[in-house]
């Protein structure tokens, strides 16, 4: 597995998370506290989500299947874009877990 493969899902593991926030805030805003503007801002930041969510999926699975991870496992990363700032913790141990194998995997460089 590339570097690159868990680069990918850590943006897009950031971007998909932020969002989320993002929109549960607007959805505070609009429906307890009824601010003005929320409606919009609501309905802006769940189109982004919603697209980018896919992307997410598609780069999670991907780093996924490429990782050889259980079904289980897989499950729960993929459904961690929809959980308010679960992305955050989950991005967080896999990379903990997929940089050690990458430096495991990487070939030894000798400096000259």
């Amino acid at each position: 597995m590339k570097k690159s493969v868990l680069t990918r899902y850590r943006v897009m593991a950031y971007v998909t998370g932020v969002l989320l926030v993002a929109l549960t805030l607007g959805m505070i805003g609009k429906y307890v506290l009824h601010l003005g503007g929320a409606a919009d801002f609501t309905q802006v930041v769940s189109i982004a989500h919603g697209w980018l969510y896919v992307v997410y999926l598609v780069f999670a699975f991907d780093l996924g299947s490429k990782a050889k991870w259980p079904v289980k496992k897989q499950l729960w990363v993929l459904l961690a874009g929809t959980i308010p700032t679960a992305a955050f913790f989950v991005e967080r141990r896999i990379s903990h877990e997929l940089e050690g194998r990458l430096a495991q995997d990487a070939p030894a460089t000798v400096k000259a």
